[in-house]
């Protein structure tokens, strides 16, 4: 026995056998979220219970399980929606309380923009006191012209309005700087020509205010009436629709093409309904646009660090002590470097700017409240340590018989850091940007108190100059997933929405690595040409 652990084979075993273990845990996490999230999308079918007390249950059916401690009895979780008449989305079935099951084939699912889904059956179109009865094809038709009327709603709102009330808020921002100046012929020129414009632009406000009256009126002229399971009728404004399916006359390609579109809408619009509804398209923005900030303040400050300390600082008790510090920093608590992000970052320094800058909009807080850059630099400091102790690796790992090469051809020192040693240490100086972005992107407690928000309703980038706006608040995927979970009004419905946007989370997490690693590997091959 002895000889056979001096070889050292049972040891590579045990390294091989834990590797094998580890990677079966990554895979079946990653398998579990796939499994109860991605099924969130699929038109299940929907079923009808009558039961023995002659109520009635109808919905699309969630799961079937056995009944715990009662032996072979089992129950069907029902999405039974029509929350607005139920005040319930999920319902619990008991097998042996059901006297018939039916899957009626012109059970329609109603996808509503409030309240969540519908179930019932088309009765037909409202005409004043009357039904008229109207076809599934014509609904299609109404809803597609309804969903016109929707984006031409929301372009009023957003863009012709939006653009206005910036403009209008500009004004008046320049204009109490104006006011605050000293009264000359000047001044007061400037101060005319701005009265005009926000007269003209009040004007041309309540224009769109008018539009945008008679697009919400002509929206609720078209209601349809639907019978729920209990026999109630319930009347839905065709504007409130923003699809509709039978999922039980629904073959595979026509199911298959629900699911693309609905995760295609999971991926690319806004949350609604509490965010368990809708999608998380700004969260997906918000989260990327914040790892972009962040690499880009961490990697020269990591990387000027380890230099200066590889380079030049050399071995003293000086250097000793910053090294000490940087690896103490690296197991800080990501809230405390939150805590400092607020005081430091937003307090004093977005504070400061707002003193110097925007005296004009205080005591309303420009930079000096949460927003993308603050949160970006606090992650930045929170993850610096990995890039100096990747680039110290990098730094090291460069050949000394080059650089002794470099300087017997006449080179600085300067020149030969620049030129030789840290295009040889750019793999590492990479290595530690990809294990900062991916540190990063799953922090959420910092961020709580330095930005981030359940809904942001305009994106850091617009059309409005300067077109990036670092000052904003965002989404994030890691607080989205948080505020989703636990935060919800509406648990059940929530539950599929965390695990598919923890999916999402850890693809975005994946793309990015990927692509900073493709970059590495690109820029080693390109400084490997150079060199030759």
């Amino acid at each position: 026995m002895k000889k056979i652990l001096k070889t050292g084979t049972p040891y590579i075993w045990l390294t091989a056998c834990m590797l094998t273990i580890s990677l079966l845990m990554i895979g079946g996490l990653i398998l579990l979220i796939m499994v109860k999230g991605l099924g969130v999308f699929w038109p299940h079918e929907m079923v009808r219970f009558v039961l023995k007390d002659g109520s009635v249950v109808m919905g699309e059916i969630a799961k079937t399980e056995s009944i715990p401690h009662i032996k072979d009895t089992y129950r069907t979780k029902l999405k039974i929606g029509n929350r607005d008449a139920f005040g319930l989305d999920f319902q619990w079935v008991d097998h042996e309380a059901v006297a018939r099951r039916e899957y009626p084939p012109d059970a329609l699912a109603f996808e509503r923009r409030e309240w969540g889904n519908l179930y019932g059956f088309l009765k037909g179109l409202k005409v004043g006191e009357n039904t008229k009865p109207i076809s599934e094809q014509e609904l299609e038709a109404l809803i597609k012209e309804s969903y016109a009327l929707y984006k031409k709603i929301r372009h009023v709102e957003k863009r012709a309005i939006g653009n206005i009330n910036y403009v209008m808020e500009k004004n008046r921002l320049t204009l109490r700087r104006l006011q605050a100046l000293p009264s000359n012929a000047d001044t007061q020129e400037k101060v005319n020509d701005i009265q005009v414009d926000v007269n003209r632009l009040e004007s041309l406000y309540h224009t769109q205010e008018n539009l945008l009256a008679e697009l919400y009126q002509e929206a609720r002229k078209q209601e349809v009436v639907v019978t729920i399971s209990d026999g109630r009728e319930r009347t839905l404004p065709v504007f409130q629709i923003i699809r509709m399916y039978a999922p039980n006359k629904m073959g595979v390609f026509a199911k298959v093409g629900f699911y693309i579109s609905k995760f295609w809408e999971f991926v690319s619009a806004e949350p609604r309904e509490a965010n368990t509804e809708g999608g998380i398209f700004p969260a997906i923005f918000g989260t990327v646009m914040m790892v972009f900030i962040m690499s880009i303040a961490v990697v020269p400050l990591g990387v000027l660090t380890a230099v200066y300390l590889k380079e030049y600082a050399g071995d003293n008790i000086i250097s000793r002590l910053v090294r000490i510090s940087v690896s103490n920093l690296a197991g800080v608590p990501s809230i405390v470097f939150g805590v400092f992000g607020l005081g430091f970052f937003i307090y004093f320094i977005g504070g400061g700017i707002d003193s110097l800058f925007y005296s004009e909009s205080l005591p309303t807080p420009t930079f000096g409240t949460g927003g993308i850059l603050w949160a970006s630099l606090t992650l930045s400091l929170l993850t610096v340590p990995v890039v100096v102790v990747a680039t110290e690796e990098g730094l090291s790992s460069a050949s000394k018989s080059v650089r002794e090469g470099s300087y017997a051809l006449g080179a600085t020192k300067f020149e030969t850091l620049w030129r030789v040693v840290l295009p040889q240490a750019t793999p590492g100086i990479l290595t530690g940007t990809i294990l900062s972005m991916a540190r990063a992107v799953g922090e959420v407690a910092p961020l709580m108190i330095t930005g981030v928000v359940k809904l942001a309703p305009s994106l850091p980038l617009d059309s409005h100059y300067p077109f990036v706006h670092l000052e904003r608040k965002f989404m994030h995927l890691g607080f989205h997933i948080y505020d989703v979970g636990f935060q919800s009004p509406n648990v059940e419905a929530a539950v599929p929405m965390v695990y598919t946007t923890t999916l999402v989370l850890v693809i975005t997490v994946l793309t990015l690595n990927i692509s900073a690693i493709l970059l590495r590997n690109r820029l080693r091959k390109w400084y490997n040409s150079s060199a030759m």
